[in-house]
């Protein structure tokens, strides 16, 4: 093979409400908000990693900002890895006001098996909070 990749650089969000959600972010998952390039857009950090916030009809406001063939918001399936025990995420989630749609529970992720509190943010998509053993 002739090429692999290495690692995620970013992902991309598509949202209703770009301040409400980035807030979202950084109240529940401990993120950072940022503002970054020419027109000023935002997105989360956390580690290494960055999130993307665009809001929805972004295509239309800048045809330069190309996006996914299907602009929605709420069809995503994110999971995040932390160092915290499983009974610490799910209080923290209660603390925050957050509904647990699921958890604690078993899943097996890319490092192996992990135990997983499932929730939602504020555009409907799935955040899996998981806690490797």
């Amino acid at each position: 093979m002739g090429m692999t990749v290495d690692r995620f650089d970013h992902i991309v969000l598509n949202c209703r409400d770009v301040a409400r959600t980035a807030d979202w972010y950084v109240r529940v998952l401990g993120m950072e908000a940022e503002t970054f390039g020419p027109t000023g857009r935002t997105a989360v950090r956390f580690g290494n990693q960055k999130i993307n916030l665009r809001p929805l009809g972004a295509l239309a406001a800048d045809p330069a900002w190309v996006t996914g063939a299907v602009e929605a918001a709420g069809s995503e399936d994110l999971c995040f890895v932390t160092s915290a025990a499983p009974d610490e995420v799910a209080a923290h989630l209660t603390a925050c006001g957050v509904e647990i749609v699921q958890g604690p529970v078993v899943k097996v992720g890319a490092l192996g098996e992990m135990i997983s509190h499932y929730c939602r943010d504020l555009d409907g998509n799935l955040i899996e909070i998981a806690v490797y053993r």
